[in-house]
């Protein structure tokens, strides 16, 4: 993993990126050569295709990341990789037709279009092809050692075994001072030499630092010698935030949250994420209004032209200041006639016929384009909830007020990361992706969040 703009990417997609990168360049110069082959006589060199070669790899690029095709855990198996490969080439080919329309200048014909997405389908499936064949995953992962076996290590156990596609593997566990055992005791490593020599022994690259208890049995001057001799050494909050994107609250403690290098908002930012905000709004309005205008005429269909299209609904935005957030209206208008506040559940009784298809699709939340153009959310951000969720976990769980230090978005990287969330265990665990988005917040990750949202949009992940 290596860090680009405070956010973790993999080493490894990211070489399959620039890649992909420079098969998409050369797209059109190869669609030029086996549309016109026979005609060209050496004049290839005379050639410039310098722009649309330019458009059409940033737009495929943008398509293909959209896919998740760069994303280490990935559902569905090859099969899954190719639909999603198939689908970035069909969105790639949409927008890269709007373009031609839009700016005729950088259009090339539709034979050499043709043959230019042949080419670079054709390479890609070849190149994805080359890397899971001959690409080893495991000799890829990072080996790992953990000092401790209690239930720090505990995590870093369970976390591996969950995990899809791991980019560690965990050598072993050394069990410090008193720490219970409460891990594979199989996994236990016996320290006989120095750590270091150990280390080297066993072919180690980074040390995970995660005893229960540090006040007695940590060997700092072992751990600084394995630092010294140029192993990597990590505390276990700064593992997870890399390998799971998140930051665990079960383990966190103020002085880390102080003298960690995020949370750094400069007037700068603020402006740029402003800008970055009203710019895609007004661009996803531009694609949009007819979809919301149809979703509009299916409620009035379905319910009556009495019955409202939108739902208004108080919800905590940053610095806990209240908004009215604005969407399509998916349930029944007595949804909530006792004035209990709930959360959504799997089949919910209370939604429409046309309320289903527009959560599933996420349609529901494209009135919410409206919150952000008035800046009270931003596109990308934490979820906003209710004043009473808010209240009754800002007292149970640690640090949940450090969610609104920003605005709320339409997306977010929990949104991303977690699935829908129904309950108390459920706003624990994304409020853990929702921190590591304020720490780690930048336009580069805005932009990636909004191009996995495509991904989840598409294939329904999380939707009820």
């Amino acid at each position: 993993m290596i860090r680009v703009f405070r956010h973790y990417i993999s080493s490894v997609y990211l070489v399959i990126f620039l890649l992909d990168c420079g098969i998409f360049f050369s797209a059109f110069y190869m669609g030029t050569v086996l549309r016109f082959y026979p005609e060209l006589h050496g004049n290839f060199s005379t050639i410039d295709l310098t722009n649309p070669s330019a458009v059409f790899c940033v737009f495929m690029l943008a398509s293909t990341t959209g896919m998740g095709l760069y994303q280490r855990v990935q559902s569905g198996g090859d099969a899954g990789l190719l639909l999603r490969i198939l689908a970035s080439f069909v969105l790639g080919a949409i927008l890269m037709g709007l373009v031609f329309y839009v700016i005729p200048t950088v259009f090339v014909g539709r034979g050499v279009f043709g043959y230019a997405l042949l080419a670079a389908l054709t390479l890609t499936l070849f190149s994805r092809f080359l890397f899971l064949k001959f690409v080893d995953r495991q000799e890829l992962r990072r080996r790992v050692l953990v000092l401790g076996a209690g239930y720090n290590a505990n995590m870093i156990q369970e976390f591996e075994s969950k995990a899809a596609n791991p980019s560690f593997h965990v050598i072993g566990f050394i069990q410090m001072g008193g720490d219970p055992c409460r891990i594979n005791p199989l996994r236990l490593c016996a320290m006989e030499v120095p750590l270091n020599e150990f280390a080297t022994a066993h072919d180690i690259d980074e040390i995970v630092v995660a005893p229960d208890d540090r006040r007695g049995g940590l060997a700092v001057d072992e751990i600084l010698d394995c630092k010294m001799n140029g192993r990597e050494v990590v505390d276990l909050l700064n593992f997870f935030e890399r390998e799971a994107g998140l930051i665990r609250v079960d383990c966190l403690h103020p002085s880390w949250l102080v003298f960690s290098d995020g949370f750094r908002y400069s007037g700068f930012q603020q402006l740029s994420k402003r800008v970055f905000d009203v710019l895609a709004s007004l661009a996803l309005l531009a694609i949009s209004w007819p979809i919301m205008l149809l979703t509009v005429l299916a409620i009035v269909v379905e319910s009556g032209w009495r019955a409202p299209v939108f739902y208004h609904q108080v919800r905590v935005g940053k610095n806990w200041r209240l908004f009215k957030v604005i969407k399509f209206r998916s349930m029944r208008t007595d949804a909530e006639k006792d004035g209990r506040a709930r959360w959504a559940t799997r089949n919910d009784d209370r939604v429409t016929r046309v309320g289903r298809f527009i959560r599933k699709t996420r349609i529901d939340e494209l009135p919410q384009l409206f919150n952000v153009l008035k800046g009270e959310m931003s596109f990308v951000g934490p979820r906003p909830e209710r004043p009473e969720f808010v209240e009754k976990f800002a007292e149970t769980i640690p640090y949940y007020s450090e969610r609104h230090r920003v605005k709320p978005g339409i997306t977010g990287w929990a949104q991303l990361c977690y699935p829908y969330g129904s309950s108390y265990q459920d706003a624990i665990e994304k409020l853990q992706y929702d921190l590591y988005y304020v720490k780690n917040y930048s336009l580069f990750l805005d932009f990636l969040i909004m191009l996995q949202t495509v991904e989840v949009v598409v294939w329904g992940k999380g939707a009820r």
